[in-house]
């Protein structure tokens, strides 16, 4: 059996990292997807600039994707760090349906999106656009909050396990 790592590997680290930066990009940069699949449904031509905007943010969703599976496996290979002992079993429980949330979304996000943009799904636009996009903001606020809390409340080290290691 793997002994339990006491921080997040360097790819594991990075990718997370990578993951945020994606996200963060699209959820503050869908404009112009959201134009183009409005121009879509109502059945006009989008302009060009919408159309590279909404292929970027569709090419975004694909990376996004790739790393979610690859950071899935490097769990699966590597493992994680044991929950610190300080944090309430409730707490535990909830960060655990946040953490599968997250990458639940981190998954079926781009499944949806590319359903809708490259399939013409329009049911899977609206759950991508809509349902899905709020539940993300929702368990990000869930996760950052944790954080904090373990940084601040418990004085856990759980922020340096996923930043600098050890």
């Amino acid at each position: 059996m793997t002994p339990i790592p006491q921080s997040f590997s360097l790819p594991q680290r990075v990718l997370h990292w990578t993951t945020v930066l994606l996200v963060l990009f699209n959820l503050l940069a869908s404009d112009d997807m959201e134009h183009w699949w409005r121009a879509v449904r109502h059945g006009t031509e989008p302009a060009p600039d919408l159309l590279a905007g909404a292929n970027l943010h569709a090419y975004v969703g694909i990376a996004i994707l790739a790393v979610a599976v690859l950071r899935l496996a490097l769990r699966h290979i590597q493992g994680v760090p044991a929950d610190p002992a300080v944090e309430p079993a409730p707490f535990r429980l909830l960060a655990r349906i946040t953490h599968f949330g997250l990458y639940a979304l981190l998954i079926g996000m781009p499944i949806a999106g590319m359903a809708a943009y490259y399939g013409g799904i329009a049911q899977a636009g609206e759950l991508h656009g809509e349902l899905m996009k709020t539940a993300l903001w929702i368990l990000i606020g869930l996760h950052v909050a944790g954080a904090l809390v373990h940084q601040f409340y418990w004085k856990t080290n759980v922020l340096r396990r996923m930043t600098v290691g050890g």
